[in-house]
């Protein structure tokens, strides 16, 4: 039976690391694969963070390049995810089993509407565009920077405690502060997503909220599905893994509701 579960969680966690290298939304998979397998909701959350984040690290690699680009917003922003991380992780540690499967369907909801409705948020980025950044305006990016640190803040923080839809809440408050490259825009997304993700994954180590036992089989399965997936991922047209992804989130969230 242990073995079953084992390999059931290993699948679950390939298609969120096949689905998180073309779309995002990975975590609606795993987090409720691991509670529909009898792990704890605050454990099973800590878990889903190690299992999908050595993917994560591997796609902030690959953008290396575009990351040179944006290297006034690294110090900044990834001391302000760090921070808020490691305050989503604190809390979500102190949270009672109870608590957090209350508050759960609602954390859902905030994921699926994020997913669903995110790119209406934004501005539409160009790929090639030229770069805009605050810091190119002298003393003008002041008032901008520290409104994208207040939104990084309590999105890392939001990341650290649950992370659903992260990445998009992101990539909103990066378009708005006026950046208009989008390999830029998702290399400095995942590299701060990688800082709050570990950190926050730092934090439930340290504090006994992993289950190894689980997490180690969907972190291999994490990383091998996104390892398979971006080798033809570009051949895939992401809106109908987008739609995949939004079904699935739904139907997750309203499970969470009824449950």
């Amino acid at each position: 039976m242990l073995e079953l579960v084992s390999i059931l969680l290993f699948l679950a966690a390939a298609l969120g690391g096949a689905l998180n290298a073309v779309a995002g939304g990975g975590s609606f998979l795993t987090l409720p694969a691991l509670i529909v397998a009898g792990v704890s909701p605050v454990v099973a959350n800590a878990t889903s963070t190690l299992a999908l984040w050595p993917a994560s690290l591997s796609s902030t690699v690959a953008y290396r390049r575009e990351l040179r680009s944006s290297r006034q917003w690294l110090l900044v922003l990834g001391v302000t995810s760090v921070l808020g991380g490691l305050a989503g992780a604190l809390l979500l540690v102190r949270t009672s089993d109870d608590a957090f499967l209350r508050l759960l369907p609602w954390l859902m909801l905030v994921a699926a509407a994020t997913f669903t409705f995110g790119n209406r948020l934004r501005p539409a980025p160009k790929a090639g565009g030229a770069r805009s950044h605050p810091f190119e305006h002298g003393a003008a990016w002041r008032p901008a920077l520290l409104g994208v640190v207040l939104a990084q803040l309590l999105i890392s923080t939001y990341g650290g405690y649950f992370g659903g839809g992260m990445g998009i809440m992101m990539l909103a408050t990066m378009a708005l502060a006026g950046m208009t490259n989008i390999h830029e825009m998702n290399g400095l997304k995942s590299f701060l997503g990688v800082a709050i993700n570990g950190f926050a994954l730092a934090t439930f180590i340290v504090t006994g909220t992993i289950s190894w036992r689980h997490g180690l089989a969907m972190a291999a399965g994490a990383t091998l599905g996104g390892y398979m997936t971006a080798s033809f991922a570009r051949k895939v047209d992401p809106r109908y893994v987008r739609w995949f992804v939004i079904i699935v989130g739904w139907i997750m969230t309203i499970y969470f509701f009824v449950r």
